[in-house]
């Protein structure tokens, strides 16, 4: 099974598929999104969301950690709902950056028959666990500049950067068993990040920066022409923001939770702006330590911050992200890929950011059913 995906190019061939639906496992909350293929174009017929927190003794919005039995019966819940009406299971899952480990390594440059033998050994100094009880895949870094041959002709080696994957097969056990308890017909499970590049990513040469803000952390990752180049993860998200209003505020969690939603950082309420700033802070503090070391590493500027996640749809968001990193941020509009209703865009795009991750997932499985 490949761990990797194809981010870009002709998802969708002429023939004809049947709907499919990407399902996005969270921490705080199940997204799932049905897709069908109409004229080369992906068309949206269903999507919905439940929260997780009730299904362990939690409010909504907070992270939980859920067995495995729970979760089956959460997804089979959402897939039940009437408003929802999915009618599909074929499905592609993603599978939580959390669950996985994943590094740039350099080796020297051999063929990719040498190279299959040097990477699982290689693997071994970043995988804490045996080797095999994880399930390994790796993808060269294609070069984007000149250094290497400037290097060979100083006499050093020439070198690549490989990009290693790895997934616990607990991990995978666990989403088999989520698979066949809830009848779904999975042909692959992939790390979420390659999803939502896939969703919220456009072809270009600029290095861009995934901000995805969830629940219980906010993952970084910077992309360049559809190859990660570094990631990094941030133990505070958006139930930290939560939490600190209904501290300093001394409300209920469940009344911080609405007024974060309704209110955000945007309304005039400076009293809670700055509340939800001091937690941003932090979290932008170490986004852009990412950047110099991308910056620092390889010579190149990130000119773009795509912010996806649940934590993303909160108001003012961007506006605070773009005088911190002193560069282009936007939500990520992954509805914008597909053929939608009219009526609804405008509910899509704020909306859009929470379910980059389901929608990349959905539309992989159109392409591999195509």
């Amino acid at each position: 099974m490949s761990l990797f995906g194809s981010t870009f190019g002709n998802l969708f061939g002429k023939k004809e598929v049947p709907s499919v639906l990407g399902v996005d496992i969270g921490s705080s909350a199940i997204k799932i999104v049905q897709l069908r293929k109409k004229n080369g174009q992906a068309v949206l017929e269903t999507y919905g969301e439940l929260a997780l927190g009730p299904y362990g003794a939690s409010a909504i919005g907070q992270s939980v950690q859920l067995p495995t039995e729970k979760i089956i019966e959460a997804l089979s819940d959402l897939m039940k709902e009437k408003e929802v009406n999915v009618t599909t299971r074929l499905a592609g899952l993603s599978i939580p950056f959390s669950s996985s480990l994943m590094s740039v390594i350099e080796l020297p440059a051999v063929s990719d028959k040498q190279l299959a033998t040097m990477v699982p050994l290689e693997a071994r100094k970043y995988i804490p666990v045996p080797i095999n009880e994880v399930m390994l895949d790796w993808s060269v870094i294609p070069k984007t500049d000149s250094r290497d041959d400037d290097a060979v002709a100083e006499g050093m080696q020439k070198k690549v950067e490989v990009l290693v994957v790895a997934i616990h097969n607990d991990t995978i056990s666990k989403y088999q068993q989520i698979v066949e308890k809830t009848g779904l017909q999975a042909g692959f499970f992939e790390i979420e990040i390659f999803s939502t590049m896939r969703s919220v990513v456009e072809e270009s040469l600029t290095p861009t920066m995934i901000m995805d803000f969830g629940a219980a952390s906010t993952k970084l990752y910077i992309i360049e022409r559809g190859v990660i180049k570094s990631s990094h993860t941030v133990n505070r998200g958006s139930q930290d923001i939560t939490a600190a209003i209904a501290g300093s505020l001394g409300i209920p969690v469940e009344r911080a939770e609405m007024m974060k939603r309704e209110v955000g950082a945007s309304g005039s309420d400076q009293t809670l702006r700055q509340i939800i700033t001091l937690v941003l802070d932090y979290i932008f503090a170490e986004a852009n330590r990412s950047l110099l070391g991308f910056e620092k590493k390889y010579n190149r500027t990130v000119g773009k911050v795509i912010l996806v996640g649940g934590g993303a749809s909160l108001k003012g968001l961007a506006e605070l992200a773009k005088n911190a990193f002193k560069t282009e941020a936007v939500q990520g509009n992954p509805f914008g890929k597909l053929s939608t209703p009219a009526f609804i865009e405008k509910v899509l795009r704020e909306t859009g950011p929470e379910f980059a991750v389901c929608i990349g997932a959905a539309l992989r499985k159109l392409q591999d059913e195509g």
